[in-house]
């Protein structure tokens, strides 16, 4: 009895066995994921319209920047187990900062995009794209300058916007400590860059100082921060406790301003303004005979198209700020591009006009991206987005690293200077000061500004 027991137990057993093995052999393995066609990021662009240099042509690098890792087969993502090809849309905002929400939007929800980036622009502009990309928790690395706006922007909006990784410039905030940029802080700095390039010819002016600036998100602060610096520094920004010169957008006629700078003998003259408002004043100065002699202009002179627009020798001496060129040391682009050869593919495509810097800007934030998604080995937004906060790279415009709360890694800062060349292309701006060893400098200043 106890036999047979023992024998129908051990053939229960052996049932249960083969019926486990069956069931096991008969058990889906696990699906791998579907590899995604490919990797689909976006940005709005201003094309057209008056930031259509500023932010247009510093396109071309993020364009390159998407070919080059492409011909690389793409990003590798470790999820998949592959590389996986970019592909960047874009919209035209036309230079309008309205236009931006409903565009980006549409593509967030129509063309799915995994990530918002690839751009430069001016601030007013990308408070939309932060928005956006915290209500989609979407990551989103773009250009916007200066650090001080970005931050005052940041923090006047009661929103986190901890998906935006902003790359820009800083004009004189200091540097926390640690910070690898805090050992020679001028060298990243705006305004000292500014001062130091015046240098010596300071003391050949009355160090009087006329300002004007537009009166919008970005104007306002630049004119704000740089008086409130030049006084420190010994220079009498005149009526700045007024914000004279400081004009609302659209004006065209500004010579009731130009008659009181020239009255009060203002001998240098700085300002804030798109390219066109910057060529209305010069030329404006010029026709009533006010004639400073050191002339320094931010964000509409920094780009030959702008400048070459605006007729005659108005450009001959003009400064502007300089943060990319194609000589600027230790940059580092995907596979074997370099900054000479992404130069060269410029010049290429547009027949030889003078390169705009913001290619290696739009370059640099492509890779930043690129690399965040590499490194978090999924597409996952929470996973990338905490992958750029870790970012420290190598890029097309230098050492990308993210300072926190504001999400903002600040380039080289130098000046450079519009001056007549007999190159077919008439306009160079050499860089003729800077505390960066990075963008050393390969001209002289001209001093005073020729007016005729």
């Amino acid at each position: 009895m106890k036999r047979s027991m023992i024998v129908v137990g051990v053939m229960m057993l052996a049932v249960m066995l083969a019926t486990l093995s069956f069931v096991g052999a008969c058990a889906p393995t696990p699906a791998t994921p579907e590899v995604p066609k490919e990797i689909l990021i976006g940005d709005i662009v201003s094309y057209t319209g008056p930031y259509a240099s500023f932010a247009g042509l510093s396109s071309f690098g993020s364009k390159a920047a998407v070919e080059d890792i492409n011909k690389q087969g793409g990003i590798y993502v470790k999820e998949y187990d592959t590389k996986i090809p970019v592909r960047w849309i874009t919209a035209d905002c036309q230079s309008d900062p309205l236009r931006v929400a409903p565009l980006l939007e549409d593509m967030i929800l129509k063309d799915k995009i995994n990530f918002i980036g690839g751009g430069c622009e001016i601030p007013p502009f990308r408070e939309a794209t932060a928005t956006l990309a915290d209500k989609y928790k979407m990551p989103a690395v773009f250009g916007a300058n200066p650090f001080e706006l970005w931050s005052a922007m940041k923090e006047s909006s009661g929103a986190a916007w901890k998906y935006s990784w902003v790359l820009g410039i800083r004009l004189g905030a200091p540097f926390d400590p640690g910070d690898y940029r805090a050992a020679n802080p001028v060298g990243y700095q705006m305004m000292p860059t500014y001062v130091g390039a015046i240098g010596d010819y300071a003391d050949l002016t009355n160090k009087k100082v006329a300002v004007f600036a537009m009166d919008d998100a970005d104007g306002r602060p630049w004119y704000m921060v740089f008086t409130e610096f030049s006084a420190a520094q010994g220079f009498d920004c005149y009526r700045a406790a007024d914000l004279f010169g400081v004009y609302p957008p659209g004006t065209t006629d500004f010579t009731s301003i130009i008659q009181e700078w020239k009255a009060n003998n203002c001998e240098i003259l700085w300002g804030s303004a798109p390219g066109p408002d910057i060529g209305a004043i010069l030329k404006q100065c010029k026709a009533q005979g006010y004639n400073p002699k050191i002339v320094f202009t931010v964000r509409g002179a920094m780009f030959y198209q702008d400048i070459e627009s605006w007729g005659g020798d108005i450009p001959n001496g003009v400064g502007c700020e300089m943060f990319w060129s194609p000589e600027m040391k230790g940059l580092k682009g995907i596979g074997d591009t370099t900054a000479q050869s992404l130069t060269q593919r410029w010049y290429d495509e547009t027949g030889n006009q003078p390169v705009a810097q913001g290619i290696g800007w739009g370059y640099a934030i492509m890779q930043t991206l690129f690399d965040g998604i590499e490194r978090a080995g999924t597409l996952d937004p929470e996973a990338v987005n905490n992958a750029l906060g870790d970012t420290d790279l190598n890029t097309m415009w230098g050492r990308v690293v993210f300072v926190k709360p504001a999400q903002h890694s600040c380039s080289a800062a130098s000046y450079a200077q519009w001056q007549k060349t007999d190159n077919p292309w008439v306009w160079e701006s050499p860089i003729i000061f800077s505390y960066n060893d990075a963008l050393q400098s390969t001209g002289n200043i001209m001093f005073p500004k020729p007016w005729n």
